[in-house]
C-alpha cells in the first residue's frame, strides 16, 4: 500500500470515556437511597400521629370565612372579570307628536267633521239637513252642541268631552272614548257604546224608551228625567 494510499483511508475511532471510580458510584447510590428512606420514615411518620397532625394545622377563623365577612367578600367580587362585548340597542327617540289644529268643517253636504278641539267649551254644529251625520274624532275636554235634527252621531276616541243635541233620526254611537257624557234633549232610538271607559247617558223624556248596546265597555250610568224638569235617576249599567 502506497503513502497516498493510506492518507486516504477513516480517521481512528475516537478514545473511550473515562470510567468514574468504583467508590463515587457507590456513594452517589448510597446518598439517593439514604433520600428515599428518610422521606419513606417521615411519611410514616405523619401517618401514625392520627389526630396529632390536625394540630399542627392553621385554624379557620370567621374574619377568614368569605361567608362571614363581608369585607373579604367585597374583595372576591371586587376581581375584574374579563367582560364581553354586548350589543346595547341604543335608546329609542322619544317623538313628540304635535297637536292637530282643531277643524269643524262639512264634507260633501253630508257629514259634519268635528276634530282635535281641546278644551273648547263652546263647539256649535248648525243642521241644515236632517240626513246629515255628525262625526266627532279625537276631542277632549270640549262641549259639543249640536242644533237641529240630525240623522246620526258618532264619537270616536274623545276623552272627557260632553255633547248635546237636539233630536236624533237614528242612532249615537261611543266608540274608543273614556268619561264622556251624552244628552239628548228630544228622540233618541238608539244608543251603542263600544269599547269605553266612562260614559253617562242623560235621557229626555221622548227617549225613555230608547234601545241601549253596550260591548266591553265599563262604568256607564243612564239618566232618566223624574219629576220636576233637571231632575234625573240614575241607572247603573252593567258592563258587558
Amino acid at each position: 500500500m502506497t503513502g497516498a494510499a493510506a492518507a486516504s483511508g477513516p480517521p481512528p475511532p475516537p478514545p473511550p470515556p473515562p470510567v468514574l471510580p468504583p467508590d463515587l458510584l457507590a456513594s452517589a447510590g448510597a446518598n439517593v437511597a439514604d433520600k428515599a428512606d428518610a422521606d419513606r420514615a417521615a411519611l410514616f411518620a405523619e401517618i401514625n400521629a392520627g389526630e396529632e397532625i390536625t394540630k399542627r394545622l392553621k385554624k379557620v377563623t370567621p374574619d377568614m370565612q368569605t361567608h362571614k365577612n363581608p369585607a373579604l367578600r367585597a374583595q372576591h367580587e371586587s376581581v375584574p372579570v374579563a367582560t364581553q362585548r354586548t350589543a346595547t340597542a341604543s335608546p329609542s327617540l322619544v317623538v313628540k307628536q304635535e297637536d292637530k289644529p282643531p277643524k269643524t268643517w262639512l264634507e260633501n253636504g253630508k257629514q259634519w267633521n268635528v276634530e282635535y278641539h281641546k278644551n273648547d267649551k263652546n263647539v256649535t254644529v248648525e243642521i241644515g239637513d236632517m240626513k246629515q251625520t255628525v262625526y266627532v274624532f279625537k276631542c277632549e275636554n270640549s262641549i259639543i252642541q249640536v242644533k237641529g235634527k240630525v240623522n246620526s252621531i258618532t264619537l270616536d276616541s274623545c276623552k272627557k268631552t260632553s255633547i248635546v243635541f237636539d233630536s236624533l233620526l237614528s242612532q249615537i254611537e261611543v266608540i274608543n272614548c273614556q268619561s264622556v257624557q251624552i244628552q239628548t234633549l228630544g228622540a233618541m232610538p238608539t244608543l251603542s257604546i263600544q269599547k269605553t271607559d266612562g260614559c253617562q247617558v242623560y235621557l229626555s223624556k221622548d227617549a225613555i224608551n230608547a234601545e241601549i248596546i253596550t260591548s266591553k265597555s265599563s262604568e256607564m250610568n243612564i239618566l232618566v228625567p223624574s219629576g220636576e224638569e233637571g231632575d234625573f235617576v240614575s241607572s247603573f249599567c252593567p258592563s258587558l
